[in-house]
C-alpha cells in the first residue's frame, strides 16, 4: 500500500464534492491503491502523465468525468511509492488556479 498526503488544496476540493462524487472517488481509490506500488494500473482508471505538467499524473474515473491529479514523492517506506495527491474534481480543475 502506497503511502501519501494531501495538498490543501486537494481537501478543499474534496471537501467540495457532493456525496456520490466522494463515494464514486473512494470506489476508484480502492483499486489505485491495489495498483500504485506496481505502477501498473489498471485501465478503467485511466492513469497517464499529463501533457505539459512535469511530473504530474491524472486518473479520471466516472465516465471520464472525475479526475483527481497526484505526484509522487520521497517514500518513508522503502519499496513503496508516495503518492500526493493535488486536485479532484471534474474536467474543470483543469480550468481553475
Amino acid at each position: 500500500m502506497p503511502t501519501h498526503e494531501e495538498d490543501e488544496r486537494f481537501i478543499r476540493e474534496f471537501n467540495g464534492l457532493n456525496r456520490e462524487e466522494k463515494r464514486l472517488f473512494r470506489k476508484a481509490l480502492r483499486d489505485f491503491i491495489e495498483d500504485a506500488d506496481t505502477g501498473e494500473f489498471r485501465g478503467s482508471l485511466r492513469v497517464h502523465p499529463m501533457k505539459g505538467q512535469q511530473g504530474l499524473w491524472e486518473m479520471t474515473w466516472d465516465g471520464n468525468d472525475g479526475r483527481a491529479t497526484f505526484s509522487y514523492g520521497p517514500s518513508p517506506i522503502p519499496g513503496k511509492r508516495h503518492v500526493i495527491w493535488r486536485r479532484i474534481g471534474t474536467h474543470r480543475i483543469y480550468k481553475s488556479k
